[in-house]
């Protein structure tokens, strides 16, 4: 199959003008061989293993760049769910394992490390619980670790207790680090139908099901859908519009196929799954929330916003299964309030509310990302959020999530800044 110049010219068009890039290319480790009884020799152990297994992870992203053209935004480490290899220490403070997982993130060169985590959606064990209570001192101690935990599943239902420990612990986080606009709630999700393939930050983790070493990668193109819509004639019908999102999440999907092959043959580990979501950037053109109202809907959060996005997800999803025989994670189009331009100019209309978000999730690729709220929202009332978006993909059989930010100190239309 010849290439055309017109093809060229267009591969080169998404890179340089609509924000094409490799979002993240993610190294899940099994870290099950470190666990020790004494939480300093297991600290050592974990710092070991990802310094070894991961040294070459960032010059090898950095050399794909360079032959390919193709920016990779991040390069990032998951590790198996941390409460899962604590059973044997007798430590009441994980903290010092997420030490060790900063320490190595910044000795290596990565942009973030995912797994201070833990399941308990069916039960807490005493390392789940440790855990949980070390999240608020490990996420205000470290710079690149993220924290997640799933509190739900289809199968086994939602663990409201577990959920409301949760709902504490996002404030403690959040007030812990109030002198860095509240960042550590930033790094912390609560899942239900977690996946165990996810490359995208807060959320991953390496899963029991997963090999020792395997490469996710991220691919990302709101700004390179939003182009082609922008494009179309203003009669455009609805059909031609889904056309059009499919045969472009089937070229941005290639293009990841290929830095996905290529990494886990340079790294020597198993290539993993391709994620296929549309993951905003404040950047100008890179935002979910105007590919929407180019499809057709007035203002992000008015009437048809909720089938707009059906509408995109689906049809993202469709044309990059053509693409990619290993398609995972979580595939759809992310709605993170705080790093969607569009969304915060709605959200600062008026137009966008937490009940049209809710609404939202149900047909989007995760939950109620990146969204502050006042300082002194109490407990119950992120509980109760917590437990509603829970309900939606329990109920549903999807992934979903809450990363809620209270904002400590500020009330209702102050802002925080990352």
């Amino acid at each position: 199959m010849q290439i055309t110049p017109a093809e060229i010219a267009e591969t080169l068009a998404m890179v340089s003008k609509q924000h094409l890039d490799i979002r993240t290319i993610t190294l899940g480790l099994n870290l099950r061989s470190c666990t020790h009884e004494d939480i300093t020799v297991m600290a050592r152990k974990v710092y070991d293993r990802l310094t070894t297994a991961a040294a070459d992870l960032v010059p090898t992203a950095e050399q794909l760049e360079r032959e390919y053209g193709i920016p990779i935004i991040n390069k990032r480490i998951s590790v198996t769910p941390i409460a899962e290899i604590c059973a044997a220490t007798t430590a009441q403070d994980l903290s010092p394992i997420a030490r060790a997982l900063d320490a190595a993130a910044k000795e290596v060169g990565v942009d973030f490390v995912g797994g201070f985590s833990a399941l308990v959606h069916k039960g807490v064990t005493e390392a789940d619980e440790k855990l949980m209570n070390s999240i608020p001192e490990a996420l205000a101690t470290t710079d690149y670790v993220c924290s997640s935990v799933n509190v739900g599943s289809t199968r086994a239902g939602i663990n409201m207790d577990a959920i409301f420990k949760m709902a504490g612990i996002i404030k403690e986080t959040a007030e812990l680090t109030k002198d860095r606009q509240c960042i550590g709630a930033g790094k912390l999700v609560v899942f239900c139908n977690a996946v165990e393939d996810n490359p995208f930050m807060a959320g991953a983790f390496h899963g029991s099901g997963e090999a020792d070493a395997v490469v996710n990668v991220g691919v990302s193109g709101p700004g390179v859908v939003n182009a082609v819509l922008r494009d179309m004639p203003k009669d455009a019908d609805l059909t031609s519009i889904a056309e059009a999102i499919k045969a472009t999440a089937f070229k941005i999907t290639r293009a990841g196929e290929l830095m996905s092959r290529e990494a886990s043959k340079r790294l020597g580990v198993q290539k993993g799954i391709l994620d296929l979501s549309l993951a905003p950037t404040p950047a100008q053109g890179d935002s979910v929330a105007e590919i929407l109202e180019a499809i057709g809907v007035g203002q992000c959060g008015g009437p048809g916003t909720t089938a707009a996005l059906a509408m995109l997800n689906d049809a993202v999803k469709k044309g990059g299964v053509m693409a990619s025989s290993s398609v995972g994670g979580l595939s759809g189009a992310f709605i993170p309030v705080s790093e969607d331009a569009g969304m915060i100019k709605a959200a600062e209309d008026g137009a966008l509310s937490i009940e049209k978000l809710e609404a939202m999730t149900c047909v989007c690729s995760v939950g109620l990302d990146m969204i502050a709220v006042p300082g002194d929202t109490t407990q119950e009332a992120i509980f109760g959020i917590i437990a509603d978006e829970c309900a939606i993909g329990m109920i549903n059989n999807k992934t979903t999530a809450v990363r809620l930010i209270p904002a400590i100190g500020l009330g209702v239309g102050d802002h925080l800044d990352f």
